[in-house]
């Protein structure tokens, strides 16, 4: 009976993955490669950090990809093992785990027992309202806590504390922060397991991904016997038929933090967090009979067998992960350590009746980690460079503008009646760094039409 009771416990694989998402979700802004972050979306300074490499905002061209391969996750995910990011890793799940759990329960002692989550309670009595303002004093605190570790992926955090020292200098970030922390407050000690079940999008998506092969919490009505019928509409507290095993106790009814009864079939609000399979497997355990709910699948209860983890979807969907990933790496390796934008000025200027000039406008940015000197060449040898005439130098992650004048004393014009456009290529490249870094643009020089 000991060795069932020791296997269907999921309590604690749970409470060590909050443990390891709260870790990683704290830790990954602090940690940094090659001065990067792991991952910072950064308006201030319109940058993405991603792996330890950083990108301009005119490299986003990464964020279809990582939006992708998100959405493709989490459709993998769903169809795999249905909401089992809401019960095993979702924020909102380990706050309320922490405030309801922690604060009310074990500290405060304000709930009697954290077996029964459908008991409320009794807030009439002073001693309780002083016990909630405490809890939400202490989770007002955690809650500051969580938003700054939220803003600290869009303002690396080593900012993020120099602006909180001027806080009239940053009212924006001031906003955001106390706007994330009064929504935390109230969406944890007031709106509670109803922003699962009524808000959060993801519940309704779920049931367009689910299938019977996916795997769920799932009560086992051939053993335990049908509590409610076909149309959801229940028959009895305990199933009065011949062989049935439930018992009617319904621990698994009064754990459940989203207010279900899992015996009435797959649900919207169910997050897969397996507390009434925890609940179930100490009753049954006494038993000495195996848990009525367990984490499996409809077919596996209806047909036996094995869990069909490998089938079309679900093999379809990585497949899909694995193109994404590799077009995700293949373009994050092409980056480039120099961002040249080029706009044309005037139509073109004529000197001494025989040089042709054009203006251009070059907005070089320097994306490497050192500074370098940059120059430019025009790969058509009729046109020669007169502005700048030397090197220029541009320090690490700046911008630099340049106005760029561009000649020719050759007669190159093609037509009597019109201008002639005369396609270019610049090449920019860093002096120091070889073929390392260099960009390519096109552009085009226009001469006037042919003198009669």
């Amino acid at each position: 009976m000991g060795q069932t009771h020791s296997i269907r416990q999921y309590f604690k694989r749970r409470y060590v993955m909050y443990a390891f998402t709260t870790l990683v979700i704290f830790c990954v802004p602090f940690i940094q490669i090659n001065g990067n972050q792991i991952f910072l979306l950064s308006f201030n300074h319109q940058k993405l950090h991603l792996l330890g490499v950083s990108f301009d905002m005119q490299e986003l061209y990464l964020m279809p990809f990582l939006l992708i391969l998100m959405f493709l996750f989490i459709f993998f995910l769903t169809t795999l093992a249905g909401r089992v990011w809401c019960g095993w890793a979702c924020p909102q799940t380990i706050f309320r785990v922490l405030y309801r759990d922690l604060l009310e329960t074990k500290i405060l002692h304000l709930r009697k027992r954290m077996e029964n989550r459908q008991l409320e309670p009794d807030m009439s009595l002073g001693i309780n309202q002083l016990k909630r303002f405490v809890a939400v004093l202490i989770w007002a605190i955690l809650a500051f806590i969580a938003a700054s570790n939220f803003m600290w992926y869009f303002i690396p955090p080593a900012e993020f504390f120099a602006y909180l020292q001027e806080p009239l200098e940053h009212k924006y970030l001031l906003i955001f922060l106390f706007g994330i922390t009064f929504f935390l407050i109230a969406d944890v000690a007031f709106i509670k397991e109803n922003f699962c079940i009524y808000m959060c999008p993801y519940c309704r998506v779920q049931s367009v991904l689910y299938d019977n092969d996916t795997i769920m919490t799932v009560y086992n009505y051939k053993r335990g016997g049908a509590v409610f019928d076909a149309k959801g509409i229940k028959l009895w507290k305990k199933p009065e038929l011949p062989n049935a095993e439930c018992t009617g106790c319904e621990a698994c009814v009064k754990v459940c933090p989203t207010h279900i009864d899992i015996r009435k079939g797959m649900q919207l609000e169910c997050i897969n967090c397996l507390e009434c399979s925890d609940a179930c497997t100490r009753v049954m355990d006494k038993l000495g009979k195996e848990t009525l709910i367990s984490w499996t699948s409809p077919q596996n209860v209806e047909y036996g067998g094995k869990v069909r983890y490998m089938r079309f979807k679900t093999i379809a969907y990585m497949i899909a992960l694995t193109a994404v990933l590799i077009g995700l790496v293949v373009m994050s390796t092409t980056k480039e350590n120099m961002l040249l934008n080029i706009n044309r000025q005037e139509l073109y200027t004529i000197r001494d009746n025989s040089v042709i000039e054009n203006s251009y406008i070059f907005l070089f940015q320097n994306t490497s980690q050192q500074d370098h000197k940059f120059y430019f060449t025009v790969d058509n040898e009729a046109i020669k460079i007169k502005r700048p005439s030397e090197p220029f130098k541009i320090k690490a992650g700046e911008k630099f503008k340049q106005i760029v004048v561009l000649y020719t004393q050759e007669n190159l014009a093609k037509d009597a009646q019109k201008d002639t456009h005369i396609p270019i290529t610049i090449k920019a490249y860093a002096l120091d760094s070889a073929k390392d870094i260099e960009v390519f643009r096109e552009s085009v020089f226009i001469v006037p039409p042919l003198q009669k």
